[in-house]
């Protein structure tokens, strides 16, 4: 996601300076992007610094390892940090960037490729109400639903509320049209019909589709939303709460993933119900052609 997002703010006409842990797309280059030796170089010649990593533990090595952004910042500079990743070490990432004399924004994204390629994404940020205004021209050229949640660490929060959210809706719909299937309804209509009432949402519409075809390419990756959800589940054990139904759908995550459906749409979940069930959404509608 990261490749379209920076391709926005070139076509803007910011420079970028890039870095990444393979190797800078050529296009982004092309565009008139500098490709960077490291973290550090990539902060010395920027202002602002923007990650776009997959995990916790690739944000701290991004920031914080000897030749990381860290050690290439001076005071007054910005770092945002795009990434979905853990709310706590969110906050004790800010508290270290801003011992060094600089900003700090946790700015997780939901839309996926298609709203990173489409400059749509929905981006939820935690940090100082004057940082946000002054990064603000930025997200908008990434980004549609662009909203200060709070303090650092509660965008980090408010993306991790978004994946229970979709992951829950996923399982219902699942749900819903297995049932529908097996009962031997027509699927298909039967999602059109809910696309009418108060069940309607962006899951029935989108990945309800996938399921009746059976179009599992990503999209968002499973492996990807079983990291999200893990965040949910070790966030609610630190805070002391229970998040009964985020753990059993991880469990549909899980058994996905040992199937070897890690890499898979993360609307393939209704593979492990199908499964369960003995019963694909699809089988009656292949019969028939």
């Amino acid at each position: 996601m990261g490749a379209p997002m920076a391709g926005h703010l070139i076509k803007a006409g910011h420079e970028l300076s890039l870095y990444t842990a393979s190797r800078v797309p050529e296009h982004l280059i092309a565009a008139g992007g500098h490709a960077c030796a490291s973290g550090r170089e990539a902060a010395q010649r920027s202002d602002v610094v923007i990650l776009m990593v997959p995990d916790t533990p690739h944000v701290e090595d991004a920031l914080f390892h000897p030749d990381g952004v860290a050690s290439g910042l001076s005071q007054g500079k910005v770092v945002v940090d795009m990434s979905s990743i853990s709310p706590i070490a969110t906050k004790d990432f800010a508290r270290r960037i801003n011992a060094l004399g600089c900003e700090y924004l946790d700015a997780p994204v939901s839309g996926g490729e298609v709203g990173a390629k489409n400059a749509t994404l929905s981006i939820m940020v935690g940090g100082s109400a004057e940082t946000f205004a002054a990064i603000r021209p930025l997200f908008d050229l990434m980004g549609k639903n662009i909203t200060l949640v709070g303090d650092n660490g509660d965008g980090q929060v408010a993306k991790v509320a978004n994946q229970i959210i979709v992951a829950l809706t996923i399982e219902a719909v699942g749900e819903a049209l297995l049932l529908a299937a097996k009962a031997g309804a027509d699927p298909a209509k039967v999602r059109s019909a809910l696309m009418g009432g108060f069940a309607a949402s962006k899951i029935l519409e989108i990945h309800g589709e996938r399921m009746v075809k059976r179009t599992f390419d990503p999209g968002f990756r499973i492996e990807l939303h079983q990291k999200d959800l893990n965040l949910a589940l070790s966030t609610a054990r630190q805070l002391g709460m229970s998040l009964p139904n985020t753990a059993t759908t991880q469990e549909l995550f899980n058994a996905c993933a040992a199937h070897g459906g890690a890499a898979w749409d993360h609307s393939a979940m209704v593979k492990a119900l199908e499964l369960l069930a003995g019963h694909e959404i699809g089988a009656a509608l292949r019969r028939a052609q």
